[in-house]
């Protein structure tokens, strides 16, 4: 009768087995699944449809979208295979593509006095208190010109931004993929005037890319550009 530390050893080598098994299956059959990273909102309205025409066109690759709070969006952490990125990239460490561009919104808390325009300009953010996500958020007071600058307040996520607006004691401002993908009660989103859009890349490694990196772009970038000439909410 096998001891207790033979049938654990046996369990160990089988579970080591099936791990080759995988390896030596993805190496000789391609590339089976693809992972997208991103830091607070992944492909924002096109997200949904992303998704579907993904799994439509490219079946025996699955799609895994991963959330990760860092500038890279789990790229530099190796947790994924590429990453949506709105934010400033280092050219020298990966390959990026430009797939479209967003435009920035203010985000408030729904009983503000704000809430009830359609639009704010740049300038009157200076009068409120800006929250901030300093590692991966996208806005930086070099919107503004020195001088006419609002007061910050720094948070470390998503969650924590959401929370602090909510409040009614900050502001937000956003791309529109967060508008869309974190709508939430008790936050509204209304436009940001006379700023520029935010642009979009999906971003690499330089060495070795996933073979379907630039089947993402091109879906990407076609969704972007469809959405050029649709209704804006």
């Amino acid at each position: 009768m096998a001891s207790p530390t033979t049938g654990r050893h046996w369990a160990a080598v089988n579970h080591m087995l099936a791990e080759a098994d995988e390896l030596v299956r993805q190496a000789t059959t391609g590339h089976t699944r693809l992972r997208i990273g991103h830091a607070w909102s992944a492909m924002g309205r096109h997200t949904a449809e992303f998704q579907r025409r993904w799994r439509d066109r490219y079946p025996d690759v699955e799609l895994h979208l991963i959330r990760h709070n860092t500038p890279t969006g789990g790229l530099a952490e190796g947790l994924c295979d590429m990453a949506v990125i709105r934010t400033a990239i280092d050219t020298r460490r990966y390959a990026h593509a430009l797939v479209g561009h967003e435009r920035r919104y203010v985000a408030l808390a729904s009983d503000d006095p704000w809430a009830r325009r359609r639009g704010i300009r740049l300038s009157e953010i200076r009068e409120r208190t800006l929250v901030v996500d300093r590692r991966t958020g996208t806005t930086t007071l070099d919107l503004w010109p020195e001088g006419a600058r609002p007061h910050v307040e720094y948070i470390q996520d998503v969650d924590d931004w959401l929370a602090a607006i909510a409040t009614g004691r900050c502001v937000g401002v956003t791309p529109q993929s967060t508008a869309t993908q974190y709508r939430r009660d008790g936050i509204a989103y209304r436009l940001l005037r006379d700023t520029e859009p935010v642009p979009v890349h999906l971003i690499w490694p330089q060495q070795s890319p996933h073979p379907a990196t630039h089947a993402a772009v091109a879906l990407l970038a076609d969704l972007y550009r469809e959405d050029a000439g649709s209704p804006r909410m």
